[in-house]
């Protein structure tokens, strides 16, 4: 298991100081190749390249995004696709900075007001383990990028920010999901850690927050190596 260190939580009357605890894990080196995203592990012992659990994901789900392009027109997808970027993009830096106890940077709208929508929500958190933490599985083949590992309502959790112009259905974001459960198994067995629950937190446009949580990841296993093994398949078949 990985060492780590506690830096003192405390609250002063203007914003709460989040509590860190630093885990040693090993860095990893991103690229993009033909449009897939891969991590190499970087120590004494390894080299080895893993493919990117968000390139897993959203290869699995395609052929939903191709649907939706054509329905909608490849100008209109192509505006909606970067504001929903952008909005993420933005939403993640302020709460990266906010949990790691730094001043927030300026961003455009509607990050600022998202932000506001998920405070209530990440004032759920007490101890954090990693924010934007590159972990990876040798077992399964597969790394990438933790937006938080903490307790969550007092239970170590990973957790995971959406944004949203409205609420999503529950049976939408199974992919959520498969990723929170791949970070989950990284952490695992990077550290001995285990996460008790998943947790994605959703800031929308129309005002409300939404937390979804999941106790019973082993559920979410099976389909995560169902996402790996179509993946690989489809990888081979591609380059065969």
């Amino acid at each position: 298991m990985s060492e780590f260190c506690i830096e003192e939580r405390a609250e002063t009357k203007s914003k709460i100081i989040f509590q860190h605890v630093k885990l040693d894990l090993s860095p990893l080196e991103r690229e993009t190749i033909d449009g897939v995203r891969y991590y190499t592990i970087l120590n004494e012992k390894t080299s080895k390249k893993l493919v990117s659990i968000t390139s897993v994901t959203s290869h699995f789900n395609r052929q939903i995004f191709v649907d939706w392009r054509r329905k909608v027109g490849n100008a209109k997808a192509d505006a909606i696709t970067k504001a929903a970027t952008t909005r993420g993009t933005n939403l993640h830096s302020l709460v990266e900075n906010y949990i790691t106890n730094l001043e927030l940077p300026e961003v455009a709208d509607p990050a600022p007001t998202l932000f506001e929508t998920i405070k209530p929500a990440l004032h759920r958190i007490s101890t954090i383990y990693g924010v934007e933490t590159a972990l990876y599985s040798e077992v399964l083949g597969v790394a990438g990028t933790c937006d938080t590992i903490a307790e969550f309502d007092g239970e170590l959790s990973i957790i995971d920010y959406k944004t949203s112009a409205k609420p999503k259905p529950r049976e939408w974001i199974e992919n959520y999901f498969v990723q929170a459960c791949a970070y989950s198994c990284m952490l695992y067995e990077r550290t001995g850690l285990e996460a008790k629950k998943l947790v994605i937190i959703m800031a929308c446009e129309n005002g409300e927050l939404v937390v979804y949580e999941e106790r019973d990841i082993k559920k979410y296993i099976k389909l995560l190596i169902e996402y790996i093994k179509k993946f690989t398949n489809d990888m081979l078949d591609q380059y065969s």
